[in-house]
């Protein structure tokens, strides 16, 4: 275990397990208000029973990001949140309110940990700074970081149906390619490139030229179109899904959906000019996002749409709709969720770890 995951004792289960308290949500309800306000808007026209949680979900996977974002020793801090999520899912979690809270949830839930750990794969991906080839591994990377939340969403609401589960994903894909495409000046700046590269191939646009220079030039403009333009496909794609929620959670997705997709429109009005500015929804884009949650719920209330609710899950999602849609495992068994391919990638991360650490032993 690292030493960033020691940083205080574990907290023991209380009998039937850890409970979400009131101090440990205020803290949760906190980091989201500043750290995620489109969805702290979208997340207060959810009912308490699912906006409690939902608020510590996103607190652990928000504070979990910005651990690894905001540090240069990203190997570390990934190995450090395995080694939290292993805390949780014994029943131990970390002395600390975001991963106590987060435990309440597994347990009361019973958060199938293929899900977390997917996030976790992918925050590993942006720790190996990885780049894109296709449109068909930007989902896989998507899938990772933002469809996971959205499965796991649904198992808050209780929804374990297939279709529903396919459509939350869609929407996780939806919100995560509407993200890039509004980050695209601010990760070149970083040395960081998301940008399907054969795409950029077809735009004549070099990688490494671009990075050495980001600037928003037709050729670039027209490849984040063609990235909001696959995000607007998802989105439409995820409304279908909305009717099969618990009707008091529908208003809450719907926001998020539309207040997301504000912000594609956003960096729409700008020429799709998302290298000298940064696209936001402020107040009035928020206002309009609710407005427009309530007339989508009234209206996926009345008009059914099977094409779109029994499509084909996104080839990238089928693992999460899978581990959510099953029965929920027994409880001794959900050490077992590990993909190969994420002990290959924190395999290589703890090697570029002791690598690292080596180097500083020698140069001290």
């Amino acid at each position: 275990m690292t030493a960033a995951a020691t940083d205080a004792p574990p907290v023991p289960s209380a009998p039937g397990g850890t409970r979400l308290t009131q101090a440990d949500l205020d803290h949760c309800e906190a980091a989201i208000r500043t750290g995620s306000r489109s969805f702290f808007t979208a997340s207060r026209l959810l009912p308490g029973r699912v906006r409690r949680p939902a608020l510590a979900l996103y607190a652990f996977c928000r504070l979990s990001d910005d651990a690894v974002d905001l540090t240069r020793e990203k190997p570390a801090a990934i190995l450090a949140l395995r080694d939290r999520l292993d805390l949780v899912y014994r029943g131990t979690p970390r002395n600390a309110p975001a991963d106590r809270a987060f435990a309440a949830i597994v347990e009361d839930f019973e958060m199938p940990r293929q899900l977390p750990e997917a996030l976790l794969e992918g925050l590993a991906w942006d720790a190996q700074f990885r780049r894109y080839a296709t449109l068909a591994d930007l989902h896989a990377y998507s899938a990772r970081v933002a469809a996971a939340v959205g499965a796991m969403m649904c198992v808050l609401m209780r929804v374990r149906d297939a279709d529903a589960l396919a459509r939350a994903c869609d929407l996780g894909l939806a919100m995560q390619l509407t993200n890039i495409a509004r980050d695209v000046g601010e990760d070149a700046r970083e040395q960081r490139l998301f940008l399907p590269l054969d795409w950029l191939a077809e735009a004549g646009i070099d990688p490494e030229s671009f990075l050495a220079d980001p600037q928003p030039t037709p050729a670039l403009r027209r490849v984040v179109k063609r990235l909001l333009a696959e995000a607007d496909r998802l989105y439409f794609r995820s409304e279908a899904g909305i009717a099969c929620l618990p009707v008091a959670c529908r208003p809450g997705i719907a926001a998020a959906r539309h207040i997301y997709a504000r912000i594609g429109a956003e960096i729409a009005r700008a020429g799709h000019d998302s290298i000298t500015r940064r696209a936001y929804t402020g107040a009035g884009g928020k206002l309009w996002g609710l407005g427009s949650a309530a007339v989508h719920t009234a209206v996926t209330l009345t008009l059914p749409r099977p094409v779109e609710l029994h499509a084909r899950p996104e080839p990238a999602v089928v693992f999460l709709v899978e581990a959510a849609a099953k029965a929920p495992p027994a409880r001794e068994t959900w050490a077992d969720g590990r993909s190969a391919a994420l002990l290959a990638v924190l395999a290589d991360l703890e090697a570029r770890d002791r690598s690292r650490a080596a180097a500083r032993r020698q140069t001290a």
